[in-house]
């Protein structure tokens, strides 16, 4: 017999009623991003999927029971980011920072940035920054118990890694980078008197296709093996994103699963590591990516009521 615990476990049967709102997500063709999109959808929201392949966008949107759009972006390019921002032309209510790149071979952005840390961070941080003025509620960004991987710590001397790439070091400092984000934004979101809040999230260990790029024959064998008997799906892998999303949650929260290494399990609030949780290490990160980007915080955010 299933215990009261049991029954209190948070799924996507009990996302209140979105009906009014709207949501950009990004990356939302496949994976939790498709996942989280068809949850909103379900519940009354507007989603709208801000992705890299229109046609694949189109072909998605359609395995969704409610009201979506389609809207080209690519974040490896900040022309594109900035063409769909400037294109934003009402209220926002809730932004997902979803998509990404993981453990891939060494490429570079249309700008010339390292292209997990440029597509990951960078492109996320400029779209932020630009939808900002339109935002209503929430930003949500999935970071990755990725975060604690390799040296963890920004490497400032060197973003784009061009004197050691190490496809796995490369994207926890991305992951590391979108913490240190969430932390700086909700900080001066609360300076500036805003009502939105930054959150970030992270899906555990789940089964998408996001694991099938990586650069290394042994890597990608093991994720193919680990999606299939260890992982959990995608669906439960979009819960924390929901849970970020939807819940009365303090800005600069995490939410993981509640499982064992945080691998697996109902969304709950969850822990960082040392180094993204520095407001120091934050700030300077802000400071880097505003002058890479050329996008800054903006002056008219909404304010608290």
């Amino acid at each position: 017999m299933a215990t009261d615990k049991q029954h209190q476990k948070w799924d996507a049967t009990r996302l209140p009623d979105q009906t009014g709102r709207t949501a950009v997500v990004t990356g939302a063709n496949s994976g939790i991003g498709l996942r989280a999109a068809q949850a909103l959808a379900g519940a009354g929201a507007h989603v709208v999927f801000a992705v890299r392949d229109p046609e694949r966008g189109e072909a998605a949107a359609r395995t969704v029971n409610g009201s979506t759009e389609v809207r080209r972006l690519d974040l490896a390019d900040l022309s594109s980011v900035r063409e769909f921002a400037a294109a934003w032309d009402r209220p926002l209510d809730l932004l997902v920072n979803n998509a990404g790149v993981m453990m891939i071979p060494q490429q570079q952005t249309a700008d010339g940035f390292e292209m997990q840390f440029g597509t990951n961070h960078l492109g996320h941080f400029a779209l932020t920054n630009l939808l900002l003025p339109h935002l209503t509620d929430r930003v949500v960004t999935v970071s990755s118990g990725a975060h604690r991987w390799g040296d963890q710590r920004i490497h400032f001397e060197d973003l784009n890694m061009t004197s050691a790439y190490d496809p796995r070091g490369v994207y926890g400092q991305s992951k590391l980078a979108n913490l240190l984000f969430v932390l700086e934004l909700q900080r001066r979101l609360a300076e500036s008197g805003s009502a939105v809040r930054a959150l970030a999230a992270h899906p555990g260990y789940s089964a998408t296709n996001l694991q099938s790029h990586a650069a290394s024959p042994v890597a990608r064998v093991f994720m193919k093996f680990g999606n299939r008997f260890l992982a959990q799906d995608d669906s439960a892998g979009a819960l924390p994103t929901l849970y970020a999303a939807t819940q009365d949650l303090p800005g600069a929260s995490y939410v993981g699963p509640d499982g064992l290494g945080e691998m697996r399990g109902a969304p709950t609030l969850v822990g960082r590591s040392a180094a993204a949780s520095d407001p120091d290490v934050a700030r300077r990160l802000w400071t880097a990516s505003e002058e890479l980007t050329g996008t800054r915080f903006p002056q008219s955010v909404g304010t608290r009521g």
